[in-house]
């Protein structure tokens, strides 16, 4: 990212940084915080918007921020960033409709108010930068359609694994290489791990059971994977995906792990590996029939073909972040969007076995976890969508491991990501 940070050295000489908002003030937002205000050039975290204040003055602590404003109207706003000092809020609209602000980046964690915020900001003709798989896995689609209408950047963020692996396919491709199989590393898939069982790790890192949980019964990998198949109009090879377990192999050996009717997939698939090295990372595997490419790519120790490990062996979560709000700000680049139609989606999948009448705990819970399937097949089949699943009622008995159908249970009809997906697959269906 070079670029991005002479052009921001450049703002910082100039006195004219990006001046972000950011909405929501948890784990990951208290990362971003740090990032920006102290290490990011060219750039200004000017606000802090959270349902609870008093967390938002707790990111700007972690940041080395030792006093805050909190207001309540555009005026006492407006004068903040003036002043350049830093605002807090309860009230995300002031951030998103604010003038002076130029992006806003959404890390609540929370898909139903993640949408609302994403699809506000589109509205008010400014770029969004989320942090949320989940959000981007189920309504992704939309919101990018949304964004191109009113030419603003929606984009999932850098340094997760999908904004990883989408600057590595950019290199990919840009050796001439085509890319078949986007894969993700892991260290454990567990589909019944819960919050009890994750509880301890959870303390350890300060950070909440049910979004560790989603780690490690594989949710949140599934999540990741689809974004990275809706920005490239791939699918997977299976439902839930292979996910070969191997045992300390080098992820240079990644095009040994997949059958070979995986690699030979139109237009390739995403998947994922357990217990590979380096990890945790992301890789790319990819082939060529130019006989030039084969002779120097194997010159330079990729090997003889036809297919090719190409890898990032760690990703960074919000260290990166400013990347994103970088290049969506001064270049209008998207880190990672979808491209179009749904390729994938997470369906809702039963961890035990579930009774009529209970009401579902939603992601990284006791009750269900997501997997990956191919979207045409899951409309098809009428497939619960693992966003949907929350705050479900049952009304019927689901067996573990089935997966839920949309008639299963009684969703919350207000909800207004389920009315936007509810319009994506009008606006996308063929």
């Amino acid at each position: 990212m070079i670029i991005v940070d002479q052009k921001l050295a450049e703002l910082e000489k100039s006195g004219k940084p990006i001046r972000v908002g950011m909405i929501g003030a948890g784990f990951m937002a208290k990362g971003i915080a740090n990032q920006i205000l102290r290490y990011t050039k060219g750039m200004r975290l000017v606000a802090i918007a959270n349902r609870t204040a008093a967390h938002a003055e707790d990111a700007y602590r972690v940041g080395g921020v030792k006093e805050t404003v909190r207001v309540k109207e555009v005026n006492e706003l407006t004068a903040t960033i003036q002043n350049s000092t830093h605002a807090i809020t309860d009230d995300a609209s002031l951030l998103i409709n604010h003038p002076d602000i130029d992006v806003i980046v959404e890390v609540t964690g929370n898909i139903d108010y993640g949408a609302s915020i994403v699809m506000n900001t589109i509205k008010a003709g400014k770029h969004i930068v989320t942090m949320s798989a989940e959000l981007d896995a189920t309504i992704g689609p939309i919101l990018k359609h949304m964004a191109d209408k009113v030419g603003v950047v929606y984009t999932v963020a850098d340094g997760d694994q999908p904004g990883v692996t989408q600057n590595l396919m950019s290199f990919v491709k840009g050796l001439g290489v085509t890319p078949v199989l986007c894969g993700n590393i892991k260290g454990l898939q567990d589909a019944y791990r819960n919050p009890t069982t994750q509880e301890g790790f959870a303390k350890k890192w300060g950070q909440n059971p049910m979004m560790v949980t989603s780690f490690a019964d594989g949710s949140k990998i599934s999540f990741e994977q689809t974004v990275t198949a809706n920005a490239n109009g791939m699918h997977v090879a299976k439902r839930g995906m292979h996910g070969p377990t191997v045992a300390k192999a080098n992820v240079s050996e990644a095009h040994t792990w997949y059958p070979s009717e995986a690699l030979e997939v139109e237009g390739g698939v995403v998947d994922y590996v357990v217990g590979a090295e380096p990890a945790p990372g992301v890789f790319v595997i990819g082939t060529t029939n130019d006989p030039q490419h084969k002779h120097y790519l194997n010159l330079y120790k990729l090997g003889e073909g036809p297919y090719y490990v190409f890898y990032t062996p760690y990703h960074l979560c919000h260290f990166e972040v400013p990347n994103s709000i970088a290049r969506a700000v001064l270049f209008q680049n998207p880190t990672v969007a979808s491209i179009g139609e749904p390729m994938v989606e997470v369906v809702a999948t039963a961890k035990t076995d579930l009774k009529k009448g209970d009401t579902i705990d939603g992601i990284g819970g006791y009750m269900t976890y997501g997997v990956c399937e191919n979207h045409r097949i899951a409309r098809d089949q009428n497939l619960l969508p693992m966003a949907f699943a929350d705050k479900s009622v049952l009304l019927h008995d689901v067996a573990k491991d089935t997966v839920l159908t949309l008639a299963d249970v009684a969703m919350n009809q207000n909800s207004l990501a389920l009315k936007l997906w509810q319009d994506q697959e009008k606006i996308f269906t063929k």
